[in-house]
């Protein structure tokens, strides 16, 4: 297999061409973070940490505890900016599942 940016040989097991970067067709393909939505199905009050939670990619627990940290400390700031989260943020689309879409070990409702 050769680069196609360059054309040094690689082995076939490369991801990567090791003289340009440039990525082989074995290599990764990017992921995308998903859009800043509010969640629906994590939600306590409107579903902004949750939202803010999923698209950092972090426990919702510990964001609901930063915005609690947030709030106490600098007390307009937490209120107003959880009320402008709510009033910008789209919600996200409900999910519907049919069995074959359904996730592991989910049961579907009778």
């Amino acid at each position: 297999m050769y680069c196609t940016r360059c054309g040094v040989e690689l082995q076939e097991n490369y991801c990567y061409c090791f003289s340009c970067g440039m990525p082989t067709g074995k290599a990764p393909k990017p992921v995308s973070p998903e859009p800043l939505m509010r969640t629906v199905y994590d939600r306590k009050i409107a579903g902004v940490c949750g939202g803010f939670a999923k698209y950092l990619q972090m426990d919702v627990t510990l964001m609901r505890f930063l915005w609690i940290v947030v709030t106490i400390g600098v007390f307009p700031v937490g209120i107003l900016g959880y009320i402008a989260a709510w009033i910008l943020m789209p919600s996200e689309p409900v999910r519907v599942y049919t069995e074959a879409t359904m996730p592991p070990g989910a049961q579907p409702c009778v």
